[in-house]
């Protein structure tokens, strides 16, 4: 068990820093060498792997939350986390972890900060509202500011950064939050207000991390880490 536990520890921690270091390579070739109007198809290309990357730095981000990064070692993993969404778009760790601790305590009810009602737009404007205030505005402001003076003429590259994080955020609700926990669609199986979309496992990957695929999987056994996930299905069935 103990011979397990730290082959999980050392997959996750390799996998975590697979990510951030790929979201970082990507980042700094798209910013700073990429010549965008000369190569419009390794653009967008860019953008839809900075978009990807930018969803596993919340999904790293969101594991550390639960330990499941570095079990047993909460600074590790709190430093992790920290890196994790200051990169992807300059967000409070302190903040956010007490907010999703709040979301598997209430989750689907009015308590959960994660949880709205309407449609998918006004869900998703709320859920904005909730994790984007004035020290996120003042933070990431700042930072595209110093990367456009930095830049000089190269500072419409800076978009590289803001646009995945945008569309990563829209990716992460829509398949980490609304799909999951929208009331109404079908009966949730228990009590935790989840469901997982059962979709396919490379589906599931290239989604949300097998956060939509594995929802449920995940608030029954928040410690369990991303890349675990459908093995604890198999597990359990």
């Amino acid at each position: 068990m103990l011979r397990r536990s730290r082959a999980t520890s050392l997959v996750s921690l390799a996998l975590a820093a697979g990510v951030i270091g790929a979201w970082a390579a990507l980042h700094v070739f798209a910013v700073w060498r990429l010549d965008a109007p000369a190569h419009p198809l390794l653009a967008v290309l860019c953008l839809i792997g900075l978009t990807w990357l930018s969803v596993g730095l919340f999904i790293v981000a969101h594991d550390a939350m639960h330990g499941a990064v570095a079990p047993g070692r909460p600074r590790l993993n709190a430093a992790v986390g920290a890196l994790a969404l200051a990169l992807y778009a300059g967000f409070s760790w302190r903040k956010l972890i007490v907010k999703h601790m709040a979301h598997h305590r209430h989750a689907g009810t009015d308590d959960d900060p994660d949880f709205g009602r309407g449609g998918p737009v006004r869900w998703y404007a709320g859920f904005v509202r909730t994790y984007f205030g004035w020290r996120e505005f003042w933070v990431l402001g700042s930072a595209v500011i110093l990367y456009a003076l930095i830049l000089g003429p190269r500072w419409p590259y800076v978009a590289f950064w803001a646009v995945p994080s945008i569309l990563a955020s829209m990716q992460l609700f829509v398949f980490g939050t609304w799909l999951p926990h929208r009331p109404g669609h079908d009966d949730f199986p228990d009590r935790h207000n989840a469901r997982s979309t059962r979709v396919s496992d490379p589906l599931s990957l290239l989604t949300c991390f097998h956060f939509g695929g594995y929802h449920h999987e995940h608030h029954l056994h928040p410690s369990v880490p991303w890349w675990r996930l459908p093995s604890t299905r198999r597990t359990r069935a």
